[in-house]
């Protein structure tokens, strides 16, 4: 159980105790000679009660010292007491015995929000969230401004072990009631409700909580950054609250969290532009380089990428860096070795392998070996480079797992399926609820025409884990390119869309099913919007085979070219036009 920072106050009894026996020694000659003599409090009952407190904590008893010391506190009315009996309690795993001394520490002092705080954690802990608005209206009422706006902040956190999430969004809210109006603290009491109502499943309340908080002061980030939590392609009034917050000039902090907001839904594009603005205009900062770059290297646009990587590098060892026990920075690692995939993508393999030997980063080192792999594959040299992912050391549990997807890539990469399909079925004998490595195996006996193992394994996958929307996608799509129960492959992939909405790569799917079924237009629209989200070569041979059946022949061959220039070695693509007669 996490408290307060600022409450963690312990022996304050054994240092006054520590005070006295040290009466007549020299060092307290110096102290009475600097300072004016006071007596203390504490009567010869009160210290013996403390002593022995004491001395039965540092045995491990920790009933007998709650007791003596909580007796002392009622004695002195000292609240430094009344917490140490707390925490005696709580030590103790005592909850009762915790909350009754909270409690008397707060009728004690009745100004202490100190107090009141502990007392609502510890009324959450025992699941009495009922009990909880008297002792938060208490804890806000008696805090300082600022305390009481980094409480109202944090009451999120302080209730998100409260079983009844609904009442506890409708109590804070109550307790929460003097500030609801105010420009100043409105926004962020808005906020922390909205969380808590999303906490409580609740997303039309929490976007209402971020409308209202908005409402009151356009400039506030905290209601926005829930709208941002909130805001999905088919929300259009958390999109709305966003970008009229965006029209505003917003800090670069924002900006970054509303990029990263567009990676998570794949909303590319949409990121590419707010990356752009914000290397333009802020262009010390670091990681919009590294995102910008890593969005270029995706859309193929190789000097670019270099350029952005390159300015992400500069900026990042320009800057002092805290010593760090775990290595290089991880994004520095990562900039390294995707200027390593440029070099190698313009067959400029010694820059490649000197990007690696800039890495020192003993946790990445499969990363780089993976990578000193690709260069050795390259070179002809393809059994040294499978040896060298093998025999790289396992420093970490997940390494044997990650060593495997490492060989199957390159594998995959060289076109080498049936090596790949056999490491792949030891590892799933090895891990059979490992639903990456299992997905892996489908896709693979795919490859090696084990179609029925394919489907079992994907229907496998959906049994044990129905939001995996990869494996809907990927049977549907399966179904579909065969012309096989079409209805069927149509529901499918509808399925991986309510858990991926506008994913490029299954509006794809989805467009090749109404192909398949016949429903030329519908598939025209679906493919014309997967190729402008995420231009592929493989949407472009769909959405060239679809024109062409439409007699459109022109504008196939000029979306194949396109498809072309992108990746030249896609195999669906080549097949295409191999088979409509169409290889430029």
């Amino acid at each position: 159980m996490d408290y307060h920072p600022t409450m963690k106050r312990f022996f304050h009894c054994a240092a006054t105790a520590l005070l006295l026996a040290t009466a007549g020694s020299p060092a307290s000659a110096d102290i009475a000679a600097k300072a004016p003599l006071s007596n203390s409090a504490l009567d010869s009952e009160v210290f013996y009660r403390l002593l022995v407190g004491e001395l039965s904590a540092q045995k491990g008893d920790n009933a007998v010292a709650y007791t003596l010391i909580l007796e002392a506190a009622r004695k002195t009315n000292s609240a430094p007491l009344y917490e140490r009996a707390m925490m005696l309690a709580l030590t103790s795993r005592s909850s009762e015995a915790a909350l009754q001394a909270a409690q008397e520490w707060e009728r004690a002092f009745p100004n202490s929000p100190e107090a009141s705080l502990f007392v609502l954690q510890i009324l959450i802990e025992l699941n009495r969230t009922a009990q909880t608005v008297e002792p938060l209206k208490h804890m806000l009422s008696t805090s300082k401004s600022a305390d009481r706006l980094q409480s109202i902040a944090l009451l999120p956190q302080f209730y998100a072990r409260a079983t009844d999430k609904k009442l506890a969004a409708t109590l804070v809210e109550q307790a929460l009631t003097p500030d609801l109006n105010k420009a100043s603290s409105g926004p962020l009491a808005w906020t922390s409700i909205g969380l808590l109502r999303l906490a409580a499943n609740d997303p039309s309340g929490a976007l209402d909580a971020a409308r209202r908080g908005a409402q009151l002061n356009p400039l506030a980030q905290e209601p926005i950054f829930l709208a941002l939590y909130l805001s999905e392609p088919s929300n259009a009034e958390a999109q709305g609250l966003v970008q009229k917050f965006l029209d505003n000039k917003p800090t670069p902090g924002f900006r970054i969290a509303y990029v990263r907001k567009l990676l998570d839904t794949r909303r590319f594009d949409e990121a590419y532009q707010q990356v752009r603005l914000l290397t333009a205009q802020n262009p010390d900062l670091t990681e919009p380089w590294l995102i910008q770059g890593s969005l270029e290297l995706q859309d193929k646009k190789l000097p670019q990428a270099q350029a952005s990587l390159q300015a992400y590098v500069s900026l990042s060892t320009a800057q002092p860096k805290a010593a760090d026990t775990r290595g290089m920075d991880s994004g520095l690692v990562h900039a390294y070795l995707l200027l390593c995939e440029i070099a190698m993508k313009n067959d400029k393999l010694e820059e490649a392998s000197a990007y690696l030997d800039r890495i020192d980063s003993p946790q990445d080192i499969l990363r780089v070996q993976s990578h000193r792999a690709s260069l050795l594959a390259r070179q002809g040299k393809f059994a040294q480079a499978r040896a060298l992912i093998r025999n790289t050391p396992e420093s970490q549990a997940t390494d044997a797992r990650e060593k495997v997807k490492a060989e199957v890539q390159l594998l995959r990469e060289y076109k080498q399926y049936q090596d790949a399909y056999q490491i792949l079925n030891e590892a799933v004998s090895k891990a059979p609820k490992d639903v990456d490595l299992l997905y892996d195996l489908a896709t693979m006996a795919e490859k090696v025409g084990k179609l029925p193992e394919m489907e079992l394994l994907l229907r496998r996958i959906i049994a044990s884990q129905p939001d995996y929307h990869a494996a809907y996608n990927a049977l549907g799509y399966a179904l579909a390119d065969r012309k096989l129960r079409l209805t069927e492959a149509r529901e499918l992939i509808q399925k991986a869309l309510q858990f991926a909405p506008n994913d490029p790569y299954i509006v794809d799917s989805l467009g090749w099913v109404e192909f398949r079924s016949g429903n030329l237009a519908e598939a025209l629209r679906l493919l014309q919007n997967a190729y402008q989200a995420r231009p592929d070569a493989e949407i472009a041979a769909h959405l060239g085979e679809v024109l062409w059946s439409m007699g459109k022949q022109k504008q196939a061959m000029e979306i194949w070219e396109q498809g072309n220039a992108l990746n030249p070695e896609n195999e669906t693509l080549m097949e295409t036009m191999r088979r409509l007669n169409s290889q430029p």
